[in-house]
């Protein structure tokens, strides 16, 4: 059945048609018995949206294959009919529905409605209409024609746009949209802004010109979301930005999702959605919380540890060894030689610091506790400035060429590996009882103030040792 009547169609000649010549060949061009009904119902019927038209009485003249998909009913069916009323309406909303319809063939443009038809089987669907006059030769309406669609699935569609919209305007994470050749192809405005550059800026470059690290990594994420599909899971990417002022590290947590042609029969990649949010800060918290975490365990095994010692120079020494993991290459205990430091002002006594413990085992061939013998600190020596000072001392050697450092570390009296140090005093009971001084290589970064902190709790463990081998020395005969 045709989605529209033929009502009125014949294959004699119209008044205005002439016979072709006699003996002369039929129209090839125009099948028999094709006129443009057959044209308009194939139409009709392609649309994926549901349509229905009336003439001027309210008689429904066209009826497509998408109306019979929703409500059931059939061309044959419909065609033909006065009205809703009864069959694709309720008989209670029948009058104020064809009302609205009414209203549509006499104003300008399209109308809007939503209302409930009917099903063949007795349900109820909600549908969004568009309505809108047709006009005869005279320009009078002639009837009118109505496209409508399931409410949800509308909505749907309007979801997905506002959605799409909101992701390219107020999200407060980065989206890109990268294409098949792993360009930017759209981004948003906190995309841009993690660029550090503006929103059409960025269309286009490839991404080595935006990032000088974490490239490949992240280009291969996307080929594989390009080749395998959406990953199941969220993934930190960590790159380097360039800007103006110069790269900025940062750490990227992203997701990734393939997009494919919804047109397409077979799924036609159009690119990959990549979505991130900036972890950067809350990554290095956790990392702070879970080394303060370590160094107060640490801590709380070197202190179970000493416990059993009973020489409390090996006390001392446990602890070095426990504080070192993680912490530092090197670390060494300096005793003041008088067991405490000289008076403030006092220029004649000038302290003299001996090795009581090193950690590792020292292999320097630098003088250690069993000698006797001060350690040859030269003057403005970082250990003697912590003593002077009664407080946390930092060095390093900086950036220069591995045998300057060398010398440098030579010149303090330290392993040669030596590039960063930082000298904490060993205080119990208002005394100075000597120095704690840890050692990094040039594979570790500086010492920092998180680091001191941690260091003066080692000190403060280390001291309590060193004060008790004191008392025990000022008591024995």
């Amino acid at each position: 059945m045709s989605a529209s009547p033929r009502s009125g169609a014949t294959d004699e000649l119209g008044p205005d048609e002439s016979e072709p010549e006699r003996g002369g060949p039929p129209d090839a061009d125009r099948p028999a018995g094709h006129d443009g009904s057959d044209l308009l119902a194939a139409l009709l019927d392609g649309m994926d949206a549901a349509l229905c038209a009336f003439d001027a009485d309210g008689v429904v003249t066209h009826w497509n294959r998408e109306a019979e998909r929703i409500l059931g009913w059939t061309a044959a069916e419909a065609v033909g009919r006065r009205g809703l009323a009864g069959w694709a309406v309720r008989s209670a909303d029948a009058e104020e529905v064809e009302g609205r319809l009414r209203a549509a063939m006499h104003a300008p443009g399209r109308q809007v409605h939503e209302f409930a038809l009917l099903t063949k089987d007795g349900g109820r669907v909600l549908v969004r209409t568009q309505s809108a006059a047709v006009r005869g030769p005279d320009g009078r309406p002639a009837g009118l024609y109505c496209a409508f669609s399931e409410v949800h699935t509308q909505i749907d569609l309007e979801r997905s746009i506002a959605l799409s919209e909101a992701l390219f305007q107020d999200a407060s994470w980065g989206v890109v949209l990268v294409d098949a050749d792993l360009r930017p192809a759209v981004v948003n405005a906190h995309a841009a802004r993690a660029f550090g550059t503006g929103r059409t800026a960025v269309l286009g470059r490839p991404l080595g010109e935006l990032l000088s690290e974490g490239v490949e990594e992240l280009e291969s994420a996307l080929t594989h979301v390009l080749a395998e599909g959406t990953p199941p899971a969220l993934a930190d990417i960590r790159v380097s930005v360039r800007t103006p002022e110069g790269d900025r590290r940062r750490c990227w947590r992203s997701g990734f999702v393939r997009l494919a042609s919804p047109l397409a029969e077979e799924p036609v990649p159009l690119g990959v959605a990549w979505l991130f949010a900036d972890v950067t800060e809350a990554k290095q918290a956790e990392q702070e919380a879970s080394l303060l975490r370590f160094r107060s365990n640490q801590l709380h095994r070197a202190a179970r540890a000493a416990s059993e010692c009973e020489d409390p120079v090996e006390a001392a020494a446990v602890h070095l060894d426990f504080a070192l993991a993680g912490f530092a290459d090197h670390a060494l205990i300096d005793r003041v030689a008088s067991g405490r430091a000289a008076p403030s002002g006092d220029q004649a006594a000038p302290v003299r610091l001996v090795r009581v413990a090193a950690a590792p085992a020292d292999g320097s061939g630098l003088l250690t506790g069993r000698s006797g013998l001060p350690v040859r600190y030269a003057e403005g020596h970082p250990a003697l400035q912590c003593v002077d000072r009664a407080g946390s001392v930092r060095a390093t050697a900086g950036a220069v060429p591995p045998a300057r450092a060398r010398a440098w570390a030579e010149a303090h009296q330290w392993p040669a590996d030596t590039v960063h140090a930082l000298c904490t005093v060993l205080r119990s009971r208002g005394r100075t009882l000597g120095v704690v001084t840890f050692l990094r290589g040039s594979a570790r970064s500086p010492f920092a103030r998180p680091d001191a902190v941690y260091a003066e709790s080692v000190a403060a463990h280390i001291a309590a040792a060193l004060d008790l081998a004191a008392l025990r020395r000022d008591k024995s005969p």
